[in-house]
């Protein structure tokens, strides 16, 4: 049985715009699952710079789990791009200083927490996720979709704010799923039942 390396940096020969994700993260607020690709037109190196407003004294993470497929031109929007909305002015005065640096004693800039994809996701080219957002398992973003609110396991949304077009599968068969949970099997079992997880029937799966 000769199974890819989920430690190997580019998995295809010859092609370096396509790599495991988690062998190129630097960032500890960044945290990524087994066999997560990313794909990129340039520079696989994009992917944290398409990680926009993630200040280190926020602490807000930004979670991946295994088996996702992201594509290029992908950005995640961070808590640190968030400012006062129930204010009267929504002007970040404080990080500008002198006379301005107390305006924000006693308060605190909003935050929707860590920002969670599932496993078995698909990101489309060009999708944005904004912060705090909780992507389901199984799930499908479509290209250009800007996601403001949390994807349910195995749905498709789309547009911009993205909405569920539909359900990838019955909603038995999602709690199948759901209880399956076949991206945490054993790299071998995995291997032994790749020709049933690219197949349509959920009962083949050993």
């Amino acid at each position: 049985m000769t199974i890819p390396d989920k430690n190997t940096l580019f998995p295809l020969e010859n092609y370096d715009r396509l790599c495991f994700l988690k062998n190129i993260i630097k960032n500890p607020n960044i945290v990524v699952g087994d066999y997560t690709y990313y794909d990129d037109f340039e520079d696989v190196a994009n992917f944290e710079k398409n990680v926009k407003y993630h200040f280190d004294f926020v602490g807000d993470q930004l979670i991946i789990g295994k088996f996702c497929m992201i594509a290029s031109g992908v950005t995640f929007i961070m808590n640190g791009a968030n400012h006062l909305s129930k204010s009267i002015s929504a002007y970040p005065f404080a990080i500008f200083g002198k006379d301005w640096q107390h305006a924000m004693d006693g308060k605190t800039y909003p935050t929707k927490g860590n920002t969670v994809i599932g496993n078995d996701v698909w990101i489309g080219f060009n999708a944005t996720i904004m912060p705090g957002i909780n992507i389901g398992d199984g799930a499908i973003i479509a290209s250009n979709a800007t996601v403001t609110k949390d994807v349910p396991p195995y749905a498709v949304v789309g547009g911009n704010p993205a909405k569920v077009i539909r359900k990838r599968f019955s909603d038995v068969d999602i709690t199948k799923l759901l209880e399956l949970k076949w991206w945490n099997w054993p790299i071998e079992k995995i291997t032994a039942n790749v020709q049933h997880l690219t197949g349509e029937h959920l009962d083949s799966l050993k």
